[in-house]
């Protein structure tokens, strides 16, 4: 077997390659003597090579390789050396193979009106996006369809088209999010909250198989108000009955998603007419709770168990909250402003989150009498805006930075196994900024782009949220002041969020 070209002065290293993977993936079990100075891909040829041996039909894939539970990112010499791990030539080595992230795509763009603020890709029917309007006018909400067929089960993508404009707000949207309550007409029809600078929150019913028209204008069924100041992040209880906002004011309420309070009564009521036709109500609802301890704004609130919300701060702390007693069941402070948090990995008890220097730190709160991360990822060069765990894999996240680059991370490597930096500092010579949607497994599920006239030499980009949609990254883009100046990305958050 030739690998690598000339590896005759190259130590050998007697090794035996193991998997999970299912048949076809499985290579024969027997050891071989391989070069020492293989990385990576010489390492994915050989296994190939292997394949191919018990199957001539095989084509090539690339594979990751780890050894005792850590990826290898180097030759296996200094991988080796850099472990203390002895290769004797009596010694076997067993290195197990997993599928590789595959070079991610990108598809042709779709068009936004303005600068894109939110993006939620969590339901399976949407894309749902969030944008400034440039001239002050009110904010739009635009959901790009995948829309589901029931008659034939099938999944249709319709990259570039708008079905619904969410209108209302009156001044820059914030955070979108997908919300599932119960009792929903049909399999078509969602609920979506926004948030928005406008001190508010509001509610919607988007219902794809009641869409004719591209670009159809919906009005909010319900206005949440309690807020004394700009409404930074939402999160939906798994249950989809409530959602909790993070504001500014450095308080955490929670609101109830359903048209009707407790009583069954609106609490109030608008009437309003739309096109010119039938007066629809719309209701006012007030906060069912108010979390107080943050001293600083809260940047972002997620909810993944029914009884539990988490939050991040500008003051500097992560805050694990009881919803029916409103007290935290847990804290910490780690000395940093956090801009971003998520909760996942490992039995979905892992906390990410990062803010005011370039590392991802993740801790895990089930480990008592230490509040040292477990991990902590410094590959970015400034300050981190976004993360996002794998909803389906315990190892794999993603973070986003005011260094223009997406990362997906690996716990068990140092290194990210993929950067996504598509526009290279060539802001000044785009025709239009992107959002641009990333696949992990190789296809691009949609892309969006801001208008030509918000490029010019005073305007810079800057990247500010992502999502991930099953197996999906959504990079996200928003507009930043130019200045020749050293950047204040405190400042710069202030004017983004």
């Amino acid at each position: 077997m030739e690998i690598d070209g000339d590896v005759e002065e190259t130590r050998r290293v007697q090794v035996r390659f193991t998997t999970k993977l299912q048949f076809p993936f499985k290579t024969p079990p027997t050891s071989i003597a391989i070069p020492s100075n293989l990385a990576r891909m010489g390492l994915s040829a050989v296994v190939n090579n292997l394949l191919e041996a018990g199957n001539p039909d095989w084509k090539p894939e690339p594979f990751d390789f780890l050894i005792d539970g850590e990826l290898v990112r180097m030759s296996l010499e200094q991988f080796l050396i850099a472990k203390g791990i002895s290769a004797a030539k009596e010694k076997i080595l067993e290195i197990e193979y997993i599928k590789a992230v595959v070079p991610r795509k990108e598809e042709e763009p779709s068009l936004h009106d303005d600068w894109v603020s939110a993006v939620d890709g969590s339901n399976p029917g949407f894309i749902l996006t969030g944008c400034y309007d440039g001239l002050g006018r009110n904010l739009m909400i635009e959901v790009i369809p995948i829309i589901y067929d029931p008659t034939f089960s099938r999944l249709w993508k319709a990259a570039g088209s708008c079905t619904h404009i969410l209108e209302g707000h009156s001044d820059a949207i914030t955070s979108v999010k997908f919300i599932d309550p119960k009792g929903l007409e049909s399999v078509n029809c969602s609920v979506v909250a926004t948030a928005s600078k406008d001190r508010t929150l509001r509610l919607w019913k988007v219902d794809a198989g009641k869409c004719r028209d591209l670009h159809t204008k919906i009005s909010a069924y319900k206005i949440l108000r309690g807020h004394n100041a700009s409404v930074q992040s939402i999160a939906a209880q798994p249950s989809g009955n409530m959602v909790c906002s993070g504001s500014w004011d450095c308080t955490i309420n929670l609101w109830r998603t359903d048209e009707f309070d407790v009583e069954g009564d609106l609490v109030s009521v608008k009437k309003r007419k739309v096109n010119n036709e039938a007066e629809e109500s719309q209701s006012e609802g007030e906060a069912v709770s108010n979390i107080v301890g943050h001293t600083q704004c809260v940047s972002s609130v997620v909810w993944p168990q029914h009884e539990t919300i988490y939050s991040a701060s500008w003051d500097h702390s992560v805050r694990r909250w009881d919803v029916e007693t409103g007290n935290d069941s847990w804290n910490l402070f780690c000395g940093k402003v956090l801009n971003c948090l998520d909760v996942g990995g490992e039995s979905s008890a892992l906390i990410a989150a990062g803010g005011s220097d370039t590392v991802l730190r993740i801790w895990d709160p089930r480990k008592p009498g230490t509040l040292t991360p477990v991990f902590q990822f410094s590959s970015h060069t400034s300050w981190i805006s976004a993360c996002k765990w794998h909803s389906k894999s315990w190892f794999h996240l993603l973070s986003a930075s005011y260094d223009g680059k997406i990362m997906l991370w690996d716990l068990r490597t140092a290194w990210p196994l993929a950067i996504i930096d598509s526009h290279k500092d060539k802001y000044y010579v785009l025709t239009g900024g992107k959002v641009i949607l990333w696949s992990v497994v190789g296809q691009t599920q949609s892309s969006v782009s801001l208008p030509k006239s918000l490029f010019s030499k005073r305007n810079n980009l800057r990247r500010r949220s992502m999502v991930l949609l099953g197996t999906s990254i959504a990079l996200v883009l928003a507009k930043g002041p130019y200045s020749t100046r050293k950047p204040n990305p405190l400042k710069e958050s202030m004017f983004f969020f």
